[in-house]
């Protein structure tokens, strides 16, 4: 039997996890992706982006990839929507950290910058 008291902490769980930031608007704040000017990026992006716009050749086997987004940092999407592209590296002898991550078929519109090999996303603003 429900009494009072069970539904007056059944009321408050909403309002809790709303003013915890676990509902809501504040839920996805962890997944607002500051903008960056495509402008502002290194050269070796611009190649990469129009290497994905082309559909390739890509320098690494890796490229074009699901990106599996374990990192949250971007928005929740189904395993399959993201994928990664290599950002080569001047000097480097490896794959290095940078990525342009894409989303779906969005084009221009889904891409990410990562410098940092995951731990910093960009949403990429092609029109500055």
């Amino acid at each position: 039997m429900k009494t009072a008291r069970h539904k007056f902490r059944r009321a408050l769980l909403p309002a809790a996890l709303l003013i915890a930031g676990l509902t809501g608007p504040a839920a996805n704040a962890a997944t607002a992706v500051s903008p960056v000017c495509e402008t502002a990026l290194p050269s070796q992006a611009d190649d990469t982006i129009a290497l994905i716009d082309e559909g390739g050749p890509f320098p690494y086997p890796q490229d074009g990839i699901v990106f599996q987004n374990r990192e949250g940092q971007l928005p929740k999407e189904p395993r399959g929507y993201y994928h990664e592209y290599t950002v080569t590296t001047p000097g480097s002898s490896t794959r290095g950290a940078r990525r342009i991550i894409t989303s779906d078929h969005l084009g221009h519109d889904g891409m990410y910058w990562t410098p940092d090999h995951y731990g910093t996303f960009y949403d990429i603003d092609f029109r500055c």
